[in-house]
């Protein structure tokens, strides 16, 4: 494996995706979780396409902001992390709400929960030197 932070940083974000992906697809067959949301005064449902959308758009933003963090704080970890957990927790607060039933809710509160960590704790994390695997 390589120590390319590029290289480790996409693959966080895709890993983010896949694990979206994959709870949204075993939530939707195996529990037959109908994903739907409330906005507005309608009713729309959660396609896998909105899943892959919305967690591409979180993984992206939240690499572009630490790499403008790290060009202007020395403390860039720092200051990443603590936005990243006021977002995540703001996200928790706005979406699963709006689920149309306990299950969707439930589903809508565990994918922000696990792309949000998954972030969280593999974006701004450098590996040591010299480190293997």
């Amino acid at each position: 494996m390589t120590n390319n932070p590029l290289f480790r940083r996409a693959a966080v974000a895709a890993g983010a995706v896949l694990v979206a992906v994959a709870e949204f697809a075993l939530l939707r067959s195996v529990a037959g979780v109908d994903l739907a949301v409330r906005s507005g005064g309608s009713t729309r449902q959660v396609t896998m396409g909105a899943v892959i959308g919305a967690t591409t758009v979180a993984a992206l933003a939240g690499w572009a902001l630490l790499a403008a963090l790290h060009r202007f704080t020395n403390r860039a970890h720092v200051w990443w992390t603590a936005v990243a957990v006021v977002v995540l927790l703001l996200s928790l607060v706005v979406g699963p709400p709006s689920g149309v039933g306990g299950g969707a809710k439930a589903t809508l509160a565990l994918l922000h929960l696990s792309v949000g960590l998954i972030l969280i704790l593999g974006l701004p994390r450098p590996r040591p030197e010299g480190a293997e695997r």
